[in-house]
């Protein structure tokens, strides 16, 4: 998410570390039909265990707010990075550990609904949505974003180097040793921009993806697990690193600005639109829970202007909300691609562990 803080966005598929925490959730703005009454004193509130990535961020004040409107009570159970999260609801699908899952997106959706994961949930929100991020019925749009090349400008300029303007650019001899990539098997960025690749190149023809990613692993392309390990430990502008270039997302500058310790006037980075891929971020409503309407108001919650308002200094992606403000900053410092690159879902739901295992293959040569 498509980034923000933290590989919100997504790391590594280690051993998911799961922690249980109570909170709770609030919808406002938009009335829902289904949203029952707050509940009394003596009534002890609902509850609903919903699953997310860990760089999930909303306020305590919405979450009370939504508790005291709702009678819902939340409980977040933090699975990790995106793909973790994914592996989780996969291998619990048979005995559901959570009712509602936030934060699959459109790189790791396949695995899930390959795995029926989900039931359908049709919110009364999704009027707000624009018909492009609704992929299938069985999982909410709530966030998007793009995953794209930053690049380290005081960098490249000491280096004397004009910035990539093409993914082809990346695997000139210009720019050797400079980029560093997530593992798509691990990382949800990193999926991501190996989608890109393939929907820029293809698979026939003259020169393919496959091609590609031969050219940027002759010109030393360093694969890391994740995000955070990428822009944390490597890049040049968030790190004692020695890669200026990363596979991140288009709304990183705002990030930069927003959380720099001393203030900036523009972030340190700046991003290569060519061959971004747009992320979109889903909530769907797990299949078999026993709490069905609770469910459905956490997902209509989740596509509330309230929690959308929220997202784009929260989580650094855009809200899929239509009806959602914008904080100036963000729409300052933040990038959107014109033309962000997508491949159609069943293309990856048919492909991606075959395209996972080439690459594996062409990098390991």
């Amino acid at each position: 998410m498509l980034n923000r803080r933290p590989e919100r966005l997504i790391g590594p598929i280690a051993a998911v570390a799961v922690a249980l925490v109570l909170t709770g959730c609030s919808p406002n703005a938009e009335p829902s039909t289904t949203s029952p009454p707050g509940t009394s004193a003596t009534e002890p509130p609902v509850g609903i265990v919903l699953m997310t990535h860990d760089s999930f961020e909303v306020s305590d004040v919405l979450l009370e707010s939504f508790k005291n409107e709702s009678g819902i009570e939340i409980r977040l159970l933090r699975a990790g990075d995106a793909g973790a999260m994914v592996n989780q609801a996969v291998l619990t699908a048979d005995n559901p550990v959570a009712d509602v899952i936030f934060g699959v997106d459109n790189s790791f959706l396949s695995r899930a609904l390959e795995a029926g994961v989900f039931e359908p949930y049709e919110s009364p929100l999704l009027d707000a949505v624009p018909d492009e991020l609704e992929v299938d019925p069985r999982v909410t749009p709530i966030d998007f974003g793009d995953v794209c090349v930053n690049w380290d400008k005081a960098h490249l300029a000491e280096a004397g180097l004009p910035p990539p303007a093409t993914l082809l650019d990346l695997a000139d001899s210009a720019y050797r040793g400079l980029l560093v990539v997530e593992n798509p098997a691990t990382s949800s960025p990193g999926l991501a921009f190996l989608y890109s690749t393939i929907a820029r190149f293809g698979e026939t023809g003259d020169y393919t993806w496959i091609d590609y990613w031969t050219d940027l692993r002759d010109n030393d392309v360093l694969v890391t697990s994740g995000w955070e390990e990428a822009y944390y430990s490597y890049f040049t502008a968030a790190s004692d690193g020695d890669r200026p270039m990363v596979v991140s997302y288009a709304s990183s500058p705002p990030f930069e600005v927003i959380y720099a310790t001393e203030p900036l006037d523009e972030p340190p980075s700046a991003v290569m639109t060519d061959g971004c891929f747009r992320q979109i971020e889903f909530a769907g409503i797990v299949a078999g829970t026993e709490a069905r309407s609770a469910a459905e108001q956490v997902v209509d919650f989740l596509l509330s202007t309230p929690f959308q308002d929220e997202i784009p200094l929260s989580m650094f992606v855009f809200p899929a909300n239509e009806n959602a403000a914008l904080p100036s900053a963000f729409v300052e410092h933040a990038v959107v691609p014109e033309d962000p690159l997508t491949l159609p879902s069943g293309a990856i739901e048919e492909n991606m562990r075959r395209w996972i295992e080439e690459w594996t293959e062409v990098m390991s040569g």
